[in-house]
């Protein structure tokens, strides 16, 4: 299987000083997925949980709703002249019974490391996909305080982030703030797929206690994940986008960005954060 770092050489320029040496680097390969035997897919990630990243991008679709939705997982042969597996390519194959979206029959997407389900972003799919309705989930109720630790706690569990200085991060925590799982990746919407298929494979969906954290901004894609997991909390150290928000307020989604220590922006979904007696509305 593809290595999650590799080691490259450079020229190192520090203070006029001018020395070669190797450095680590994320490393970044194809994945393509097939469901039923068919191409889906290709998103560039970087290796490592990849059935689960092939499972979560599937609950995202409407595919997947649940661990009895799934059949199996499993590489496809290798892709080189040699006939070495390279690893690079999965077949999720469902369980008799499970009816696919039209969404998903009708389309064969491209994804990038930085842009999830590029040219699909609409309200309508979503709204016509969700299995996990956020408004009828279990009240979740979280502190400012508990908000504001969140980012130092997946920084400090960012363990290949600290050889490479190139990966983003997704980490579901608890209403109390305790970590849960954080997974890393190339792209910040791989690490929130490899997060909910890990869920799914295991039976926990929805997430609907549970709040999920993303390194850099909360785009359209994100809010979609969240949504389809029934996660009723989105936080992210960056801006959301205008499409996010809107999803957000119709969906009943908590989005809240630029999450860095006690300073927060809730765009949406605020009756789930105790903002304190205090709190100044003017």
């Amino acid at each position: 299987m593809g290595r999650v770092t590799e080691r490259r050489k450079v020229i190192r320029i520090r203070d006029g000083h001018v020395s070669e040496r190797p450095d680590t680097l994320v490393a970044e390969e194809p994945l393509e997925i097939r469901l039923n035997g068919k191409p889906l897919a290709i998103t560039m990630r970087t290796p490592g949980d990849d059935f689960a990243l092939a499972a979560g991008f599937l609950v995202s679709e409407g595919v997947l709703g649940g661990a009895d939705d799934l059949q199996s997982i499993v590489y496809c042969a290798g892709a080189t002249a040699e006939g070495v597996n390279t690893y690079n390519v999965v077949d999720v194959r469902t369980a008799p019974g499970v009816v696919l979206p039209d969404i998903t029959l009708e389309r064969n997407v491209y994804t990038t490391s930085s842009c999830g389900l590029c040219g699909k972003a609409s309200l309508d799919a979503v709204r016509t996909t969700a299995r996990f309705p956020i408004a009828d989930a279990p009240p979740v109720r979280l502190g400012v305080d508990v908000l504001a630790g969140l980012p130092d706690r997946l920084r400090e569990s960012q363990r290949v982030f600290d050889r490479t200085g190139g990966l983003h991060a997704a980490a579901l925590f608890s209403e109390e703030g305790e970590l849960l799982d954080i997974r890393e990746d190339v792209g910040r919407h791989n690490a929130v797929d490899k997060l909910v298929g890990r869920a799914l494979r295991d039976g926990r969906l929805p997430l609907s206690r549970s709040v999920l954290l993303v390194s850099g901004r909360a785009s359209f894609e994100l809010a979609q994940k969240a949504v389809m997991a029934g996660i009723p909390v989105l936080a992210a150290v960056s801006a959301p986008s205008s499409l996010a928000v809107d999803l957000a307020t119709e969906s009943d989604l908590t989005l809240i960005g630029f999450l860095r220590g006690p300073s927060m922006n809730i765009y949406a979904g605020g009756h789930r954060v105790a903002l304190g007696a205090t709190a100044d509305r003017g």
